[in-house]
Formats: structure tokens, sequence, C-alpha cells
């Protein structure tokens, strides 16, 4: 048992503690269906440890490096038949909460158990979240720890002011960062043989050039 829980379990308070957890389980699980019901297509919304996180319009910064990213993702995937890429508004339920990253891929083995009606998802092999001033607590956060949780082989953090990249591997449900630069290339570990510059996340030009060889090799 996690050592977090022994001090509950050996308190004579128990079981009123354990009646107000349920108290507490059942009113989020209730928020959580309402949330279901309401959430629109057209809007940017997760469920977070319990509260509805809506989400701002992101800044030009942050959505042009979340589409130079999935331009080389989803093409260099789809032409090796690696997996599916999703951007954008695709929505991932876990045991407690619901994500919509940035970026996410799906292996041909995973990929293949989606259905076209579905919109909610599991967990998928990789995850990239482009950083925010808003959501950049929750991606280091709450979306970091249980990314880990459910399996996530691999995790990338964007960030846009500073043009750099942060990558991370899970190991034994942890996650260790591998990789943090703004220059040279990042090697994909879950999506085999892909590998770029940094500077393609955040440059036209040296995105082009990238798909350009992508496409010829």
């Amino acid at each position: 048992m996690e050592t977090i829980l022994q001090p509950i379990v050996q308190s004579h308070l128990f079981v009123n503690y354990f009646n107000e957890l349920k108290k507490f389980y059942k009113t989020e699980k209730q928020n959580r269906q309402k949330f279901y019901e309401d959430v629109k297509e057209e809007v940017k919304a997760e469920f977070i440890n319990g509260e509805i996180i809506m989400h701002s319009p992101v800044k030009v910064k942050h959505s042009v490096a979340s589409d130079l990213l999935n331009n080389i993702l989803n093409i260099y995937s789809n032409l090796k038949s690696l997996g599916k890429v999703f951007h954008e508004k695709i929505m991932i339920s876990l045991l407690r909460n619901d994500f919509e990253p940035d970026i996410c891929f799906f292996s041909k083995e995973k990929s293949k158990n989606l259905k076209d009606e579905q919109w909610q998802l599991p967990a998928p092999d990789f995850i990239v979240e482009i950083l925010s001033d808003s959501t950049e607590k929750i991606d280091r956060g709450v979306k970091f720890d249980d990314y880990a949780e459910h399996g996530v082989k691999e995790y990338w953090l964007v960030d846009p002011d500073k043009k750099n990249i942060e990558q991370y591997i899970l190991k034994n449900k942890k996650y260790e960062l591998f990789f943090k630069a703004n220059d040279g290339n990042i090697e994909c570990k879950t999506i085999k043989g892909l590998k770029f510059p940094v500077r393609a996340i955040f440059d036209e030009k040296i995105n082009l050039e990238v798909i350009r060889d992508i496409l010829i090799n």
C-alpha cells in the first residue's frame, strides 16, 4: 500500500474519510458525465482532477509550431504506414482525466482499434504539448504524471518562446529527460526512423526541406 494512505488507514477516522471520498468521487463522476454531455466540438476543454478547464485561443507562434511539427509527424508516419497522428481536438480519456493534447500518435497496432465515430480515445504512444503561459503548469504537472501512469511512451514539450524542445522517455512509469535543445537534430523514439532538425518546428523553410527529404526518401 502506498505510504500516503498509511496514516488514513490507521486513523480511527478511516471510515469517515472513506465515506467522504465516496461522496466526492460520486460528485466528480456526475460532473464528468455532464462535461461529456455539454462539451462542444468547436471548444477546447478538458476535465482535470474534477474541474472543467476551458482554454483560450492560442497565439500565432503556438499555432505555427504545432502545425509545422504536425506536418512532419503526419507525413512521415503515413508514408511509412507506422500509425496515425492526430492534431488538436482529440480527447484522450484516462482513468480520471480527459485531455486534449496538441498532437498525439497511435502506433499501427493501437490505431487499428479506433472507430470512425469514436471521440474518446485511450492513451496513445506519443504526445506533444506546445507550451503557453496558461497551460505550462498543467503540461508539466498533472499531464506529465498522468501520461506516464497510463503508459504514454514518449512526451515532448515544445516551447515556442525559447524555440526549444524537451523529449521525455518513459522508464518504469516515470519520464526521464532524454533530449533538450534549441538546435541540432531530434530523433523520435516512438515513430521509428524519424529524425529532423529542432529548428524545423519553428522555421517554415527548414520544415519544407525536411518534408521534401521525407517525400524523396
